[in-house]
Formats: C-alpha cells, sequence, structure tokens
C-alpha cells in the first residue's frame, strides 16, 4: 500500500518518471541494475531481509538513492549531507516534492559514493530505532489477555475507554487514542480520525464517503470505519 501510495503520488509530482521496478525487500539489487539499470533508487530503512541500508551498501555509486523513513525530525538530522534524500512516511506530498526538485537537479550528475555516508546513518539511526508496542494487556472479566499488536485490526476511542478490536474478538482498555499512537509503527498504524488508529495491514479497500470522507472497509472485520477530513490525505491515491 506504500508502495501504491509513493508511486501515486510521483506520478503527480513527476509526471515524466519511469517507474521500472518494485520490490518488497532489498534482495537482488544486482539483478534489478542488470535488468532495467535503473537511475534511482527509493529505499525503505526497514525492509525486510535485506533492509535499505544494506541494499544502498551493494547499489553502491551506480544510482542516485532516496530513503524512506518513519523516524522523526531528530532522527532525519542525520540525513541532512546533501547526496542522501529522505522522505518520511506516511507521505507528505509537500516534503516530497521538495525531494523531486533536488533529484532532477541531481540525476545529471555521477551518482555518490554511498560507503561514507551510509555508514554515517547507520551508525546514527541505529541506536534510536524506535521500540515499537508489541502486546497489548486487556482485561476480559476477571482475567488479563495478552493481544498481540499485529493481530489488532483497529483501535476506537469508547467513552473512558479505547476498543482494541482483532480478528478473534475485541476487548477494552483504558489507555486513549493519544497515548497509543506514541507507541505504535507509524508504518503499520495509521490514526484515521479523533477517535480512530487502524492497522493499515487489515485494509481492504478505501471508498468515497460524504462531505470530503472517506470509508475503510477491513480485512477480518464487518465495521466500517470513518476517514474524517483531516486524514484523508493518506489516501488521496484514490
Amino acid at each position: 500500500m506504500l508502495r501504491a501510495q509513493l508511486r501515486t503520488r510521483l506520478s503527480r509530482l513527476w509526471p515524466e518518471l519511469s517507474v521500472v521496478h518494485e520490490m518488497g525487500d532489498g534482495r537482488d539489487v544486482d539483478g534489478v541494475i542488470a535488468r532495467h539499470a535503473p537511475r534511482l533508487f527509493f529505499l525503505d530503512i526497514h525492509m525486510p531481509g535485506v533492509n535499505g541500508l544494506d541494499a544502498a551498501r551493494a547499489i553502491g555509486d551506480r544510482a542516485h538513492v532516496v530513503f524512506v523513513t518513519a523516524f522523526d525530525e531528530y532522527a532525519v538530522q542525520a540525513f541532512e549531507r546533501g547526496a542522501i534524500d529522505y522522505v518520511l512516511k506516511p507521505f507528505d506530498e509537500e516534503r516530497l516534492a521538495v525531494t523531486v526538485g533536488r533529484l532532477k537537479e541531481r540525476l545529471g550528475a555521477r551518482p555518490p559514493a554511498l560507503e561514507e555516508l551510509v555508514e554515517s546513518l547507520a551508525g546514527r539511526l541505529a541506536p534510536r530505532e524506535p521500540s515499537h508496542l508489541r502486546w497489548i494487556k486487556a482485561s476480559v472479566g476477571p482475567n488479563v489477555r495478552l493481544i498481540p499488536v499485529e493481530e489488532v485490526i483497529f483501535f476506537q476511542s469508547d467513552e473512558k475507554y479505547t476498543r482494541v478490536v482483532a480478528a478473534d474478538g475485541e476487548a477494552l482498555i483504558r489507555k486513549p487514542i493519544r497515548e497509543l499512537l506514541a507507541e505504535l509503527d507509524p508504518a503499520k498504524f495509521w490514526q484515521v480520525h479523533r477517535a480512530t488508529i487502524v492497522n493499515v495491514d487489515h485494509i481492504a479497500s478505501v471508498r468515497r464517503g460524504l462531505k470530503d470522507q472517506a470509508e475503510i472497509q477491513l480485512r477480518g472485520c464487518a465495521e466500517t470505519l470513518i476517514v474524517s477530513r483531516a486524514f484523508t490525505h493518506l489516501f488521496k491515491q484514490m
């Protein structure tokens, strides 16, 4: 879904750009270069298997690189080196437009050697990798239920409590949405309403609703979630 969102926004901001390949991890960088000879890679730092930093080491000076990251602005200081650019996820079109402008200027020049810059990034970012919430402790009658965060479909405020909805049922916790948002992985969990956070892995489809809102249909759950106007930018590729 994030790759589709990036592709859509790039097509709007940079219509002459041709996307020649998409990959779910950093494996086979050499094969991709041999087959497609790309001039530019967008690399998620946290790709599974071979991550973005390792993929950049393999690319070397054979192509320009832009890193995709969920790190906050303090950690992003590590990218302010000029030769390597970054975009934050979920994608902000204004920031992506700045990156596109820089890339258009750089593509005519030889890509920089990445080894020193990548090692600097690895050293700066590794200690600050966020420790995201892994388990939800929820009271169910006299028992405490441990729910793996990846099994949660969505969180939703319910008066004094927060509903935790999973495929095998739901529970209530006292932790408010704003605290959950600070502890969850922002690449996996998006706030779509003042009172709702959804696991993007469980989004089946998104359709336009009334009054500039959108409606989310979910996998493993019959409920429909409303996306408020303040968060519809997350789904502008529709």
